[in-house]
């Protein structure tokens, strides 16, 4: 009977425990307004799947730190797809509330991956769903960044015809939190491809977690042409002449990213012809409608050497290198210009006469400062046309591991010891045998705006530092070491700029061959061209080992349910009846264990 009590005893409270668990799932389905952030949290990221029903009107709120931005990316939104966006919807608001600033608005309707940024302490986002009884699921990842906070060679603009990139540190595993965007834009008449020569990111059926955003246009806004993850190798195409690609990343499962290539595709007769310059070559593009105007068709066609012979399929294209297919170098002051001509062989059916017009392409690729202005001349019977547009030179700066300077540094931020040895290497990307790089200047900064303080470690091509060693010039690379230091009373990154100059080799006279000049002469050694590469940040060990104690640094991903207290009781209710179980089972042993023991050791009676 005892057993028996205790048993029914226990049952009264796991009744009376599920219908705890039942009042509180209902409640949690009639509210479901949270807090995401404040004194109660406090996370720095947070992923959350939203699991939503009809007629549902749902406010959150994210409070960030000082000195922090929010940015928070609905990554997936399933609703219902026969809704209007004025009755089922997705709103954000900068602010602590719905009324403040409309950030923007999401639907089912929107062809885009809708993330939005705060600068304001707080951020709020309501979810609106209609009266159409249907299975609702939105994806949500938010997360707290700083500005100051810059990873390399994430985004930029790509103008050249054609071109190349790649996710941070690729082929590494990609920096954690990364929002990379990258605008694509060539010349008016043409298409994009775009072809993923490497994709490695994290799998999942919705790419929820990281993801890359091909985009038809100038910018996010754009139409979507696919949401990309896992592994493959995919080929997509604009419609126009601008296309934007972005790298999404969470804070776990890190794959090696991808890498990719672009080319520009004829489309039409906007202009009759084009040029387009970049470090290597020029691109010629000429309409075949233009030719039988004049009477001439693509076999006419010859540069400086005959040899060197286009392709032709809807377009007839020139892929001129500036060192070959005779191309003519000019060296002037502060300039270098790469100039071939092509002519139109005419066939002869008279050595009097000609009823053709005389034509001439001339090409020219101009490097100045800052930039390469692409000039082309069109002679035909002594009138002479041009066209102009701008472009860069491609240099880059970069960290290696050893003075072989074999392997590059990957990682970022790189973490180091202090007083190592770091090696740095400026790179001139270019076919061009005859040019040397200088590296003028170089400094440090805590921060990548290069704001006060700052550290010169070169300077007129002198050591600034102790333990700064410059390199002798060595072709397209100018390269330099120096040990690892920290700012006082400052961040703990270091950020280094240099001014890189580039020279004619031949040229004993140029800046580039004076080599260290502590006291400028007033008649400044010439050189051909310079520009400014950043590179960083670079931090101490400690400091990553700080920032792993600290638990900023999850290895896997907390999507959590909107409706975690409920979870969490569950779990607690399952382990008090475990807890019970256990009990009643040790209980019931020890009864019958002391029944058996009082039949075996009874005393028999004396009479």
């Amino acid at each position: 009977m005892e057993v028996t009590g205790r048993l029914f005893i226990w049952a009264i409270l796991a009744v009376s425990c599920g219908a705890q668990l039942n009042s509180t799932e209902a409640e949690g389905k009639s509210r479901c307004t949270a807090s995401l952030g404040g004194a109660n949290l406090g996370e720095t990221h947070k992923a959350l799947v939203l699991q939503l029903s009809a007629n549902e009107n749902c406010t959150w709120t994210i409070e960030r730190p000082e000195n922090r931005s929010i940015r928070i990316i609905f990554s997936y939104i399933k609703l219902d797809p026969g809704s209007r966006c004025e009755t089922e919807n997705i709103k954000v608001f900068d602010g602590s509330s719905t009324s403040g600033p409309l950030l923007g608005k999401a639907c089912s309707r929107n062809d885009f991956v809708p993330v939005f940024e705060s600068s304001s302490n707080s951020m709020t986002f309501q979810i609106v769903t209609g009266l159409t009884k249907f299975p609702r699921s939105v994806f949500i990842f938010y997360y707290f960044f700083s500005a100051a906070t810059v990873i390399p060679n994430c985004g930029g603009d790509l103008r050249a015809l054609e071109g190349s990139f790649s996710s941070p540190n690729y082929p590494k595993p990609h920096p954690e939190l990364a929002y990379c965007v990258w605008h694509i834009q060539v010349g008016k008449g043409y298409k994009i491809q775009l072809k993923f020569t490497d994709l490695l990111l994290e799998m999942d059926e919705n790419c929820k977690f990281d993801f890359i955003a091909v985009y038809d246009g100038p910018s996010t806004t754009a139409g979507l042409l696919k949401q990309l993850c896992g592994r493959g190798k995919p080929t997509l195409e604009s419609s126009s002449d601008a296309m934007t690609v972005v790298l999404s990343t969470d804070y776990a499962n890190s794959y090696k990213g991808f890498s990719a290539s672009y080319t520009s595709i004829y489309i039409h007769d906007v202009n009759t012809t084009s040029l387009s310059c970049v470090s290597d070559k020029m691109r010629v593009i000429i309409s075949k409608s233009y030719l039988p105007a004049l009477n001439y068709n693509e076999s006419n066609l010859q540069l400086n050497d005959p040899t060197c012979r286009p392709n032709v399929s809807n377009v007839i294209e020139f892929s001129i290198p500036l060192h070959e297919c005779g191309t003519v170098k000019k060296i002037e002051d502060h300039a270098i210009s790469y100039t071939n001509r092509i002519t139109f062989i005419e066939s002869p059916v008279s050595a009097v006469i000609t009823r053709q017009k005389l034509l001439q392409i001339v090409v020219t690729c101009e490097m100045e400062y800052n930039s390469t202005v692409e000039i082309m001349y069109i002679t035909e019977d002594d009138i002479i046309q041009n066209q102009s547009v701008l472009g860069k030179y491609n240099t880059s700066l970069a960290l290696y591991e050893s003075d072989s300077f074999e392997n590059l540094v990957q990682e970022s931020p790189y973490y180091v010891d202090l007083n190592q040895t770091l090696f740095v290497q400026a790179t001139l990307h270019t076919s061009d045998p005859s040019l040397v790089v200088f590296l003028d200047t170089c400094r440090a900064s805590p921060t990548s705006d290069f704001a006060s303080p700052t550290y010169d470690l070169i300077s007129s091509g002198c050591c600034q530092d102790e333990t700064c060693k410059v390199y002798p010039l060595f072709g397209h690379y100018g390269r330099f070491q120096f040990n690892a230091f920290k700012f006082l009373k400052h961040l703990n990154s270091v950020y280094l700029k240099c001014k890189i100059l580039i020279c004619d080799n031949n040229d004993q006279t140029s800046r580039c061959n004076q080599g260290c000049v502590p006291r400028r002469k007033r008649d400044i050694p010439s050189y051909k061209w310079k520009t400014d590469s950043v590179i960083g940040p670079i931090r101490l060990k400690r400091d990553r080992s700080a920032s792993r104690d600290s638990g900023l640094l999850p290895q896997i991903h907390e999507a959590e349910i909107s409706n975690q207290p409920l979870s969490r009781l569950y779990l607690f209710s399952f382990m008090v009846l475990a807890l019970n179980v256990v009990i009643v089972a040790i209980t019931t042993v020890k009864h019958f264990l002391n029944r058996w023991m009082d039949h075996r050791y009874q005393k028999l009676q004396v009479y």
